[in-house]
């Protein structure tokens, strides 16, 4: 019997430390995984008598390397942190941490939790340890010297402290883009041609001419961007879509639309097919060149490739068409995409409304807005604000008001736009007793108001046989400096 107790204790123990995992795992999973719960059930784990194994404990990290964001742990890679310094405090873990798998998971939770200060201390520990670095862990301490732009250090390790067998062609692919991203494509270049010196693990591959062809357009370096496209199908590698993109994006944004069809047509030869990236770069240059048939033409054809355009085309495309009159044809395209799969925001919205209150559509307003409702699209103070301005323009108050009084109830600010929107419109009602009520909530709120509503209020109590109180409204605006001047437009 004496033989058995340790056994069952210890197993009893185990079962405890296993269970405590599985919880952990299960809050996390169920995004009910609190920092303070995190924090009770680890330290509790961490005072089990018998050892938690390396593996567990990494597995748990990397379970919450991995999380994405929820309610109760908007920050799970920093929770991971915070769990390991915990654990590093209290010294109660029966499993040291002695192998670079969990550094490597923790370093990279430097970069997701956004502290990508505390990567080189994580490999500086891990050093320590004895343990020889892999690449992956040499990788993560390179995102995160990238990210604190310290990508010139970044560069040294890899050129000087880490083994030359081990680098291979993504370790490097972190510190080109870091420099393309910071405007140094040169640098990013000057990398490359190293890369392609030392050859075999190290040779640079499409994605590595991709990151620096992308970052010279960027620069405005067009000529070096294309002598890398060439460059490209000269060392046998085949451009990807990503490549053609980025240089038809280029030369869309040059209004070289010819050349533009050119590259596009000898991608599809070459057997790449174009995306919605491809097709919407193609688009925008287009509209923005006023070439609406050559818009219908794309449009007709990517769909009939089974390419959907994005969101951002649409909005795009129907800010076009409205700001062109053509408001038929930009609601053809927003109504086409719910129909499409595409879910409309409240860019989608604003475009449109705008559309409709230029010319004066506003019964089409009305079925927006209901549509928008059933969306589940959120209205901002933009949106409010085209609606207020169509309404009270044309004299609708009563509609006006409401759309105003829906602002406040969903807890949108209105903004000095909106403030001078409604009184104007009702001093040139005459409705002077209403605009006063507006012009002091607008005070009260705390909405800065300037000489535009002051001499708004004035021209209204003047032009309505006021002239008492227009004096009142100028010698207020002396007291606080504020120069009269004449309104026009209101």
């Amino acid at each position: 019997m004496s033989r058995l107790r340790p056994r069952s204790f210890s197993t009893s123990a185990s079962s405890r430390a296993n269970e405590l995992l599985n919880l952990l795992h299960h809050h996390l999973g169920s995004g009910t995984l609190w920092p303070d719960l995190a924090h009770q059930l680890f330290d509790e784990l961490l005072c089990q008598p018998v050892s938690v194994s390396e593996r567990a404990i990494s597995g748990l990290f990397a379970a919450l390397a991995r999380a994405p964001p929820s309610m109760a742990c908007p920050d799970a890679p920093g929770l991971a942190i915070a769990l390991f310094r915990r654990m590093a405090r209290t010294r109660r873990c029966g499993a040291t941490i002695s192998t670079n798998h969990t550094y490597n998971i923790l370093i990279d939770c430097c970069c997701r939790a956004r502290r990508p200060d505390l990567g080189p201390a994580f490999f500086g520990c891990l050093l320590k340890t004895g343990v020889t670095a892999e690449i992956i862990t040499f990788s993560n301490l390179f995102k995160c010297l990238c990210d604190m732009k310290q990508t010139d250090e970044a560069l040294d390790v890899l050129l000087h402290k880490v083994p030359d067998h081990l680098p291979d062609v993504k370790s490097y692919s972190i510190i080109l883009k870091s420099f393309c991203n910071n405007g140094r494509s040169q640098c990013a270049l000057e990398l490359l041609r190293m890369m392609d010196k030392k050859g075999a693990n190290h040779s640079p591959d499409v994605v590595s001419y991709n990151t620096i062809i992308d970052g010279f357009f960027k620069e405005g370096e067009v000529n070096k961007a294309c002598d890398l496209f060439h460059e490209i199908i000269q060392q046998g590698l085949k451009p990807t879509v990503v490549t053609y993109s980025s240089y038809i994006d280029a030369l869309c944004k040059a209004r070289a639309m010819d050349k533009a069809e050119v590259i596009l047509r000898q991608m599809v030869i070459n057997g790449v097919q174009p995306d919605t990236v491809t097709y919407s770069s193609l688009i925008r240059g287009y509209s923005t060149s006023g070439q609406l048939k050559e818009v219908v033409r794309l449009l007709k054809l990517m769909t009939s490739q089974g390419v959907l355009p994005d969101v951002t085309t649409c909005n795009d495309l129907m800010a076009h068409l409205c700001q062109h009159g053509r408001v038929k044809e930009a609601a053809e395209i927003f109504h086409s995409m719910a129909l499409k799969g595409r879910k409309r925001n409240v860019f989608s919205y604003a475009i449109m409304l705008h559309g409709y209150a230029t010319q004066g559509f506003l019964v089409d307003m009305i079925d927006l807005c209901e549509l928008m409702v059933g969306d589940g699209v959120v209205p901002n103070v933009h949106v409010y604000d085209i609606l207020i301005y169509a309404f009270a323009k044309r004299g609708r108050m009563d509609v006006a008001m409401l759309f105003f009084q829906d602002m406040l109830t969903h807890g949108v600010k209105p903004d000095k736009v909106i403030y001078l929107t409604v009184i104007a419109a009702f001093c040139r009602m005459g409705r002077m007793d209403d605009a006063m009520d507006k012009f002091n909530e607008m005070i009260d709120m705390g909405v800065p108001h300037d000489t535009t509503v002051y001499t708004c209020m004035i021209e209204g109590y003047l032009k309505h046989g006021d002239p008492m109180k227009a004096k009142e409204l100028i010698a207020e605006m002396k007291n606080k400096n504020i120069r009269h001047r004449s309104q026009k437009g209101n």
